[in-house]
């Protein structure tokens, strides 16, 4: 029986869960393809947790205690990681806005999390992959990263710069066809977002429903997924909004 070695970063998010149980389903239903998970996240117990449902399912797991903002810890994590196809990368944290634009250290902190952190580590594998030839990199950005509004706009620039560096490393690794995927959801009903308030209800989801998205997709050699579909169109309306007229809502 043939093993698929997938490393998920952020493996204790509620969306890391929900597509690593998606890709046991889908690989179960192959029928010829066991599941080998490396799981990567900072919450040892939680992470335990989370490795003991999956081996319930079926799942091979390792897992990986990782404070990944501990970028000078980077290039000895990748060089662990051995013949693993497949990268997916869920962490980050959603800031306060009020509070992060007060100081530049909270701000450094969340572009720190949000957007050097996993540059770093994609720049490593990138690295790694272009070598050998072989793998893909799934990455979860968001669609506040489209358009800068003054709700989240610390958020949307670290989300927005991860959206053009894989849109690069797309570019980049395209010549030894090795696909990157990057990912904008909307609103996802997860502990991160409790904070939100969810109105109107119509655009929340649930992390199941992403994750059959995002796994899909991956397997159609998508480039980009808006997640549902109708954030495309949203972010779009959003997008071509003139500056002029932008500037004075209140988004």
């Amino acid at each position: 029986m043939q093993t698929k070695s997938v490393a998920i970063f952020g493996a204790t998010s509620a969306l890391g869960q929900a597509v690593a149980r998606e890709l046991l389903l889908v690989y179960a239903q192959q029928g010829e393809t066991s599941v080998h998970l490396f799981l990567v996240a900072r919450n040892e117990s939680r992470m335990n947790e989370v490795a003991n449902d999956l081996k319930t399912r079926g799942a091979q797991t390792t897992c990986i205690v990782c404070d990944m903002d501990a970028i000078d810890d980077h290039a000895e994590l990748v060089d662990s990681l051995e013949d693993i196809e497949d990268f997916w990368f869920f962490y980050g944290s959603l800031p306060d806005q009020k509070q992060v634009q007060e100081t530049w250290e909270a701000t450094e902190s969340a572009m720190l999390t949000n957007l050097l952190s996993p540059m770093s580590l994609l720049t490593n594998i990138a690295n790694k992959l272009e070598q050998t030839g072989l793998g893909s990199l799934v990455v979860v950005s968001s669609v506040a990263g489209d358009r800068g509004r003054q709700s989240n706009y610390i958020y949307g620039t670290a989300k927005g710069g991860l959206s053009l560096f894989c849109q690069g490393l797309r570019n980049r690794l395209a010549a030894r066809s090795i696909p990157v995927m990057t990912v904008k959801p909307g609103f996802i009903n997860t502990p991160m977002t409790q904070g939100i308030e969810k109105k109107p209800a119509v655009l929340w989801v649930t992390p199941d429903r992403v994750a059959r998205e995002m796994v899909r997709a991956h397997s159609r050699g998508r480039d980009v997924l808006y997640t549902p579909w109708f954030w495309r169109y949203i972010m779009l309306v959003i997008k071509l909004i003139p500056e002029s007229v932008f500037k004075k809502l209140s988004l």
